[in-house]
């Protein structure tokens, strides 16, 4: 299996002795199964000045960290939409390919961590609040016609059925284990299946987007919105009827329950047994 890491490199709020912000360049090996890591996986931490923010010490950074892991990067990930020209350039420097993404539980969840009991413990710390990660809010597109699913059914699983995955028959697949994200195995997890006799290149184009996360926007007519990569938005389905529209409700009301853990899954048709695409997501509050 291919090795992703997330990474961020951004300011804390720790204070040096100019009164200045000190970065930090995160790493850490994402969630790529479904079945809970039996050893802690990789991470790696590097403090920097505001006047070494630039993509050769980042460059610099990354080659520590690949001489520190056990296994070397395939891909990575990262979610600051400020940083991508610089991230960007430090990772195609190294040759490793990098790509904006909503798509970093792991990294959130050790931000999470970090500012809970890590930065409070240095002297410099400050809880002045940083300013907003969020790029600027995209206008939902639609899906290609080419890519529209001929059928779609809100449904849910119970998150135990996850444990199965690895044995299940899918062309297109990313997942991490459902009790990462705070679910219990009897939760049940909402999700959408897409059915198409285009499945293979609706999964295929899918698989290429970075999923972050579904959820209903509310307005004259509901739409259910795919968010993908740092700021990109689409349009999958139009709630024109009063059936759609609960269903999104409740779609919406089992995701919360759920800690905002669901799914997408592309089939054939209703019938079949295999997927051609299949990815357990998360929507993120990113730190």
């Amino acid at each position: 299996m291919a090795t992703v890491w997330e990474l961020d490199l951004y300011s804390r709020p720790i204070l040096d002795e100019r009164q200045k912000k000190r970065w930090e360049v995160l790493i850490c090996e994402g969630f790529q199964d479904v079945k809970a890591p039996s050893q802690e996986r990789f991470c790696y931490s590097k403090y920097l000045a505001n006047t070494e923010v630039n993509s050769i010490q980042l460059q610099q950074a990354l080659a520590e960290a690949i001489e520190q892991a056990p296994n070397p990067p395939n891909s990575i990930r990262f979610f600051r939409y400020q940083m991508q020209n610089m991230i960007s350039r430090a990772c195609e420097e190294i040759g490793i390919p990098a790509r904006p993404s909503r798509r970093t539980l792991a990294l959130q969840q050790w931000l999470e961590q970090r500012h809970r009991d890590v930065y409070p413990t240095h002297p410099g710390y400050t809880n002045a609040p940083s300013p907003s990660v969020a790029a600027p809010p995209p206008s939902p597109r639609p899906l290609p016609d080419a890519l529209l699913g001929q059928q779609w059914a809100l449904v849910t699983l119970e998150a135990n059925a996850f444990a199965e995955m690895p044995e299940w028959s899918i062309d297109f697949a990313d997942a991490f284990p459902p009790e990462m994200a705070g679910v219990t195995p009897d939760t049940p997890i909402p999700g959408i299946l897409i059915f198409s006799p285009r499945a293979l290149p609706l999964a295929g184009w899918l698989s290429g987007l970075e999923l972050a996360y579904l959820w209903v926007e509310q307005r004259q007519t509901p739409r259910l919105i795919l968010e993908t990569g740092a700021a990109d938005s689409w349009i999958l389905a139009n709630l024109t009827t009063a059936q759609t529209q609960t269903e999104a409700q409740n779609f919406e009301a089992a995701k919360r329950a759920a800690n905002q853990v669901h799914f997408i899954g592309v089939q054939t048709s209703p019938e079949a047994e295999a997927f051609t695409g299949f990815w357990l997501l998360q929507e993120l509050t990113l730190g």
